[in-house]
């Protein structure tokens, strides 16, 4: 299965840069435990597939609305901003 990934660089609040990966997908059960577990697998992949990653977060849909899930720093930032623009594919 491709999943949708976005892969980017903003600065930091604290200064520098942050490397973030947000991923179109969600557990088949949705439990936070699966979550948790399918998060690791594809920034595990991204990051294999030569991608620098510090924070990552999945974003699906529930309820009629884009979720998030992840490193609560990333969640905060896209709550914010909103969902980002879709830059790879990786094979989950």
């Amino acid at each position: 299965m491709r999943v949708n990934l976005a892969h980017l660089r903003e600065h930091a609040r604290s200064g520098g840069w942050i490397n973030f990966a947000v991923f179109e997908a969600r557990s088949s059960s949705g439990a936070r435990d699966d979550n948790a577990q399918l998060l690791a697998e594809l920034t595990a992949k991204a990051r294999r597939a030569n991608l620098r990653v510090d924070q990552s977060a999945l974003a699906f849909m529930s309820g009629g609305r884009v979720q998030f899930f992840g490193s609560p720093p990333l969640v905060e930032y896209l709550s914010e901003s909103g969902l980002p623009v879709w830059t790879h594919t990786i094979e989950a």
